[in-house]
Order: C-alpha cells, then structure tokens, then sequence
C-alpha cells in the first residue's frame, strides 16, 4: 500500500508544520485521551455501577490487567516502528492508520449493554484493551516520536515541543477541565444515551485531526539515517544500551515519579471537587480550580521556552518542581477552604510550566546522547519503554484507587424516577431507599432532569474524603520533591550541542562512504 505524501517538503521546520501538524492536528486524539482519563474511571463507578462488582476487586484488578497487556503491547509496537521503513517515515505510518482506529474503538468502551455482569465484564475488559492496548498505543507511540524524530535544531525542537505540548494542555485544561464540568457534565450526569452521544461526537472529531497530523509533519532524522546507525535491534539488546546510559536511567526515573502523582491526581479531580471542596456535578468547584490553575498554562506558553534557553530545560524544570511541591502542600493543609486551595493550584502549576512544555525536548536531548555515545538510534524501544512506564503507572494508579474507593465506603450517587405531573414524588422514593445515608443537599431542593430522574449524591464518611484529598493534592508534595532531586542529575544539556555537531559528521561520512562503494 502506497501512503499519501507529507505535505511538509522543507528541510526545516515551517509554520504550516508547527500549527497543523502539532497544534491542531493532535488535538481531536488528545481531547478523547483527555475525556477518558478523567472521566472514564467515573463512567465505570457512577453510570455503570461496577464499584462493587466481585466484592469490589473487578475495578482493582481489571485496570493493572490490561495495563500489563498495554505494556507489552507498546514493547511490540516500539519494534514494530523500529523495523518500518517507508518513505514516509517509521512512525507517521502508524500514525496514519491510528486515525481510524482510535474513534472507532473509543466508542465501544461506552457501548456497554444492558445485560448481566458476566456480559458487562466481557465488554468492558475487550472495549478497554481494543483501545488502549491496541489503538491508542499505535497513536500515542507515534505521535510521541514526532517531535524527537522532526529535527535535531534545538529551537525548532523546543518549539515544536511547545505546541505539541499547547494542544495537551488546551484540551485537558481548557475544555475537559473547564467547559466539561461547568457544562457538559451537569447536563449529561448519569444518562448512559447521553455519555454515548458526547463520545461518539468527540471520535468523529479525532479522525479528520489526526490525519491533519500526519500530513503536516515530517522525519527528518529517520531521513538522514544510514544503514549502520538505523540498523534494527532486538528490544533486549535495545534496553541494554538504553539502560546502560545514566541520562536515560535517570530521565525514566523522573518520569515514573512524576507520573504516578499525576495519574493519582487526575483520577482524583471529580472525585475530590464533587465530595471535598464542593458538591455533586455542581458547575462550578471544578471550574474554578481549573481556571485558576490552568491560567499559569497559559501564561507559559510565552514564558517557558524563553527562560529555558536562558537558564536550561533541566534547570527551570527542576526549581520548578519546587513550587510545585509547595503549592500542593498548601492545598492538602487546607483541602477545604476555596480560596488556599485556588492559592495553592496556582503556584503548582507555575511550578508545572516547564515539565510540561519542555519535556519531550530534554527526552529528545538524550537519545541524541545516546546516538552519539553508541552510534544507534533506538527511537521506538525508548519511546516503548517511556509508555510503559506510563501506561502501567494509569493502571496501578487506578486500581488501586477503586479499591479504596471500595474499602474506605464511597457512596455513588442513585437515580430515582418521578411519576408523572406528581409534583416530586420521587423524594419519597429516595428517603425510603437511601436508609441513613446523607444527601449533599436537601432533598426536597432537587430537581428532575428532562426526563423526569431525580439523581441525589450523598456525603461521603471521614475515610473517603481523606482519600480523595491525598490523591489530588497529597501525593504531589512528595512527588515534586523526588522529582526536583532526580533533575538534578540530568545535565545532558552541557554537551549535546557538540555531540550533534559530531553526530551529523559521521552520517556525512557514512553517506560518503556508501556512495564511493
């Protein structure tokens, strides 16, 4: 099968390219990631009811399951890119046929059928794994190469990592964290039909976007690659060279840090707004914080690349995490008061700017070390091994937050129906089912949606509460510090400009070479 041509010609990185191939053009993929691991976990528990399936195990085990699954998954998909060879790359290939397979299998996962557990189980564990082991890793793995693999140019990298990074931001911080819970969220609630026709919406919006990707970027370094430095290893012997570099070693290992504090915070985001610092689905506690918090996101869009030429990507990043360390201890002493809490959002993600704008083009500085310290790209087994740690730290993360949310008492909100033109008879229902249990607020002030279900959440005891709290806010105190440690091992950018000069030396001779033979 013969691919369509980018439509990137220049030898260096040009506007078209950073815009549509990685602002743009990610964003319809990143907005379903983005959906999905914040509210997919809730779908489960809330709309699903799957909290307490096999004495609560099934939302415990289920997710590190298939995370080993997706792992191994990425380890395949790593040597897979590795081995492509076209003209067109050996990652945006893949990125080209992700765009048809990540909507489609997104949409099963929330296609659940009304039918008996053993069938709900079923559904969910094949839907979970066709997306995340299958289609999002054959996405997320290519389109994580193309900012390492675009260009050896520090600025243009940078740059590109900026944007690329822009889109993450606009979709998790900007809709998902802002117009989702202010809008959509209360007007969908607990209607399975409705979460369906909100995901089906965002897929078809993924497919156009994604192909928008893979036309306005372009592999440069897979380009100017040779035999001998492009020659393909086992993922075993790939790790070997991986991991017997300490920039590597220590880069994973910030990443594994950061990520698990991440993960916890992003599974805890609703759970916390809705039971902590405000009520049930109420529009406006998960705006707030996301607003107040995501301001700095905006702000570094023109001020991260800037200080990080000046003063070095390990550098901002590192002192970064300090006041990412501080602002999430201000929130987890006062996890109740509004106004500290937004207080200390804001310092956090000041502190988060550089991690987040920055990193893939530190990631990219080490691999480049690694080529000139063994003479061999190995682009796809790094990036496997980057996913892994990333897609087994969601896994984990999630279940061993279901599990807490089974064992420390956690309340789901309940649906009762109204009969018709009788006023609010379905309060009654409601006091006569929920036993002692205590509404958020007063039933008698709840109102039905269009079809007449009144939904009550309900207040959560001590224990969940404290659980909520430590997964937002607590976890990232001690993450932020151990990360701010490890970054500062990572000083790779003190010669890297001299080893790429070497690097593009020895693929010129390479390519003399060949050609004098």
């Amino acid at each position: 099968m013969k691919l369509p041509s980018s439509l990137v010609k220049s030898p260096d990185v040009t506007k078209k390219e950073k815009w549509l191939g990685y602002l743009i053009g990610p964003a319809g993929a990143l907005l379903l990631n983005a959906v999905l691991a914040t509210y997919l976990n809730v779908y489960y528990t809330d709309v699903l009811k799957l909290k307490g399936l096999w004495g609560g195990l099934f939302l415990f085990i289920f997710p590190i399951v298939s995370k080993v699954i997706d792992a191994v998954t990425n380890i395949f998909m790593g040597r897979v890119i590795d081995r492509t060879k076209t003209k067109e790359g050996k990652a945006r290939p893949w990125l080209f046929l992700s765009a048809f397979l990540v909507p489609l299998t997104a949409v099963l996962l929330f296609t659940v059928p009304e039918s008996s557990d053993t069938v709900k189980v079923i559904w969910v564990i094949l839907s979970y794994n066709l997306f995340y082991s299958f289609a999002y890793t054959i996405f997320n793995m290519s389109h994580s190469l193309m900012v390492p693999l675009s260009t050896r140019n520090g600025k243009d990298r940078g740059g590109l990592s900026v944007f690329n990074q822009i889109t993450t931001i606009m979709m998790s911080g900007i809709l998902v964290a802002l117009v989702f819970p202010m809008i959509i969220m209360p007007a969908i609630g607990v209607d399975k039909a409705k979460w369906i026709t909100l995901m089906a919406i965002i897929s078809i919006v993924a497919l156009p976007l994604t192909l928008l990707e893979y036309f306005f970027t372009k592999e440069r370094l897979t380009e100017e690659a040779d035999d001998k430095t492009d020659k393909t290893l086992s993922f075993k012997d790939a790790a070997k060279i991986i991991f017997g570099d300490k920039y590597m070693v220590l880069i994973y290992l910030y990443f594994f840090v950061y990520t698990v504090g991440m993960c916890m915070k992003n599974i805890g985001l609703v759970y916390y707004c809705n039971y902590v610092l405000g009520t049930y689905n109420d529009g406006v506690t998960q705006m707030l914080v996301s607003v107040i918090g995501g301001i700095p996101m905006g702000i570094g869009i023109f001020a991260v690349w800037p200080l990080a030429k000046r003063f070095g990507k390990r550098n901002v990043t590192m002192w970064g995490f300090v006041l990412y360390a501080t602002g999430s201890l201000i929130c987890w002493i006062f996890p109740t008061n509004m106004v500290l809490v937004l207080v200390g959002q804001f310092i956090k993600n000041i502190g988060g700017l550089p991690c987040a704008y920055v990193f893939m083009a530190l990631f990219a500085d080490c691999l480049d070390h690694l080529e000139w310290k063994t003479g061999r790209r190995v682009d796809g087994n790094a990036m496997s091994i980057y996913n892994i740690i990333a897609v087994a730290m969601v896994g984990i993360i999630t279940g061993v937050f279901n599990l807490l949310l089974f064992k420390t008492g956690y309340i789901e909100p309940m649906e009762f129906k109204a009969v018709a033109d009788a006023g609010y008879p379905a309060i009654s229902e409601a006091a006569s089912l929920i036993g002692d249990r205590i509404p958020q607020i007063a039933l008698e002030l709840i109102k039905p949606d269009g079809k007449g279900i009144y939904t009550v959440a309900f207040e959560q005891p001590e224990a969940v509460g404290r659980m909520f709290t430590l997964a937002f806010v607590g976890i990232e105190v001690f993450t932020g510090v151990i990360s701010a440690v490890i970054l500062r091992f990572i000083n790779v950018e003190k010669t890297i400009d001299s080893e790429q000069a070497e690097i593009k030396a020895r693929h010129a001779a390479n390519k003399q070479e060949a050609e004098a033979e």
